[in-house]
């Protein structure tokens, strides 16, 4: 959870500060209406088997803006099943990563929204939970479906804005999240051996 600041002005009017370089942002979107081509990107992670359940994967590189790009580091995420599951518990499931990465799309909406519309953030947390039933992935019932029931996200946001513009935040962050456009509509995903 990060704080954002309030400086203030020599006439002593609150300058919002919630990290989110919005100029940037609309430029890039300005530059990317203007040439749409270089708005397509493609994302890519890497995945090596450790041991049992146990895996490590890795971001890096991506293409976008028409040419190959990279983070300025390599990022690891270790996956893995639970000590119930007789696994060794060795990192997050896969299952946890994609609430993690909801919550993550969702809350840097909400503070882009919120620096774009002038609201001072002073606290943004997300609680998520995702109900499952195991029959379909250990194969007891093939009628259930292997994925989430359904997803749960709850904001608790203490800004500068009435509760009307809170809901609004977040509903726009909704609206423009790449995760939650993947989790909430099919995407095909091609699966094959090299």
């Amino acid at each position: 959870m990060q704080t954002g600041t309030v400086q203030k002005t020599e006439m002593d009017s609150p300058v919002v500060d919630n990290g989110v370089n919005v100029e940037a942002l609309l430029g890039a979107r300005e530059a990317l209406t203007e040439a749409p081509a270089g708005a397509q990107f493609v994302w890519r992670a890497t995945c090596d088997w450790v041991n049992g359940t146990h895996s490590r994967s890795a971001v890096k590189g991506f293409h976008g803006l028409g040419d190959e790009q990279r983070h300025k580091t390599e990022f690891s995420f270790d996956t893995d099943h639970p000590e119930i599951f007789a696994a060794e518990d060795m990192g997050a499931t896969p299952v946890e990563y994609v609430l993690v990465g909801l919550a993550g799309c969702l809350s840097a909406g909400v503070a882009s929204v919120a620096q774009n519309r002038g609201i001072q953030l002073r606290s943004v947390k997300a609680t998520l939970d995702g109900k499952m039933d195991l029959q379909g992935i250990l194969g007891i019932d093939s009628d259930v479906r292997n994925g989430f029931e359904d997803v749960n996200v709850t904001f608790a946001i203490d800004a500068d804005a009435t509760r009307e513009e809170i809901e609004a935040l977040v509903a726009q962050s909704q609206k423009r999240s790449a995760v939650f456009d993947i989790v909430t509509n099919p995407t095909q995903v091609n699966v094959t051996v090299a």
